[in-house]
């Protein structure tokens, strides 16, 4: 399937849910936020939420600084 992915086009199997999209990605799901069709999901709702086709996925990564 293909998704649109921090703006850009990606393609992934279908089915995916949140949690596999990241483990795909290799993210570590703690150090993100992700958002689905500009609503963001929470993150106990990884395992649940399955991206379909056409799916507007921003994947934004915690940063530490001071």
């Amino acid at each position: 399937m293909k998704l649109k992915l921090n703006g850009d086009t990606a393609e992934f199997q279908d089915g995916l849910t949140v949690a596999g999209l990241l483990e795909n990605l290799k993210i570590e799901p703690g150090r993100v936020a992700v958002e689905v069709n500009m609503e963001i999901v929470k993150k106990q709702d990884y395992q649940k939420v399955v991206v379909k086709q056409g799916d507007s996925i921003e994947i934004v990564n915690f940063v530490g600084g001071g």
